[in-house]
């Protein structure tokens, strides 16, 4: 049964019912750092250098504007954010105002892992092959078997998800990442690269890649631990085959780079290159503001943290319930028979909060 902490569900029910006509990022996504200790080829971000990093008093006036906008779903990535030596006081601290979420790519997860566990609603650890397929798109020897490594560690303190991304390198490779989740007793999401301008054009073949999608999406009906969605599936194949295009709601999803500023209109087109501390700005006001119109026929990529919400209509307290609440625990069903209770923050069943 889906879960929610009470102090997320009060700041989404507080969100959604304030809205109106408004529009309001939901969502959030923030890099912490761009440096790397693997080299993926589809990634741009770990070619770049690092300015100063944030310390963790400005982490915090990050995340108090971000609570501010109505944001209740914060999620952190890079880079690799296990390099920074300060993530676990940042991630307590936001687990304090959000749902919480991390993303790594599993090499230094064993070791920090005791440490960022409790403060973290949800783990993902990226996996894109089996075995040398994940180390050559990765860079670095032994990849698979470090993230491997880690998805044992962490999936009986944290629920964890392997993140997968699909390329032209790897499409005989997807089906058995599922297996492999299926394996290990976790959950998996998905993406389909998109080409940076400052990374190596990894996109699969439209053509080779619509069987993949198309069995994907059938894996997921039929009971697969994938967290996306079939309409996910179903908007990708009519948008890039059918001439069917989904309207994206960027506004709903706001990205903060490492410095601290936000990424507009989408860190996809901006590549995660941000303008304005987000602590300096009227969020609320500049998201009404800013003119989002020629954005929702975009249909350029197909990430998740995009395409998932603009499908359903967040005053639908119900809806977003399913769709973002619900979808990101699909795989908890699976298992929880067999998985062990894990001590957290206490939560509150969210049909029992909703009236």
């Amino acid at each position: 049964m889906a879960v929610l902490k009470p102090v997320v569900l009060r700041s989404l029910q507080r969100t959604l019912r304030g809205l109106g006509g408004e529009k309001a990022p939901v969502l959030a996504g923030h890099k912490l750092l761009y440096r790397c200790n693997l080299e993926c080829k589809m990634c741009p971000f770990w070619r770049r250098e690092d300015e100063e990093l944030l310390s963790v008093a400005d982490e915090i006036r990050v995340m108090d504007s971000l609570a501010a906008a109505g944001v209740s779903f914060l999620g952190f990535e890079g880079g690799e954010p296990l390099l920074r030596r300060d993530v676990g006081t940042i991630l307590r601290e936001a687990h304090a105002r959000f749902h919480t979420s991390l993303v790594t790519n599993g090499w230094l997860l064993e070791h920090r892992l005791r440490e960022i566990a409790p403060s973290l609603d949800l783990l993902f650890v990226s996996l894109d092959g089996i075995g040398e397929r994940h180390d050559q798109l990765r860079g670095i020897p032994r990849s698979f078997e470090r993230a491997v490594a880690g998805i044992r560690a962490s999936r009986d303190e944290v629920p964890t998800v392997i993140s997968h991304t699909v390329t032209k390198d790897n499409l005989d490779h997807s089906e058995r990442v599922v297996a492999l989740a299926e394996e290990l007793g976790v959950g998996m999401t998905l993406q389909i690269a998109y080409d940076y301008r400052t990374a190596d054009p990894m996109s699969p073949e439209r053509a080779a890649l619509r069987p993949v999608i198309e069995r994907l999406r059938d894996l997921r009906r039929d009971g697969a631990p994938i967290l996306e969605s079939p309409e996910y599936f179903d908007a990708i194949l009519g948008s890039w085959y059918e001439g069917r295009p989904w309207r994206c709601k960027p506004w709903l999803t706001i990205n903060v780079d490492p410095s601290g500023r936000i990424v507009l209109p989408c860190y996809v087109l901006q590549e995660y290159q941000g303008s304005t501390p987000v602590w300096e700005v009227d969020v609320r006001k500049l998201w009404n503001e800013f003119d989002w119109s020629s954005y929702e026929s975009c249909n350029r990529c197909a990430l998740a943290c995009y395409l998932e919400p603009s499908l359903f209509r967040w005053t639908d307290f119900a809806s977003v319930r399913e769709r973002v609440i619900d979808g990101a625990v699909h795989y908890l069903r699976r298992t929880a028979r067999t998985a062990p209770p894990r001590a957290t923050t206490p939560l509150v069943q969210i049909e029992a909060a909703h009236p």
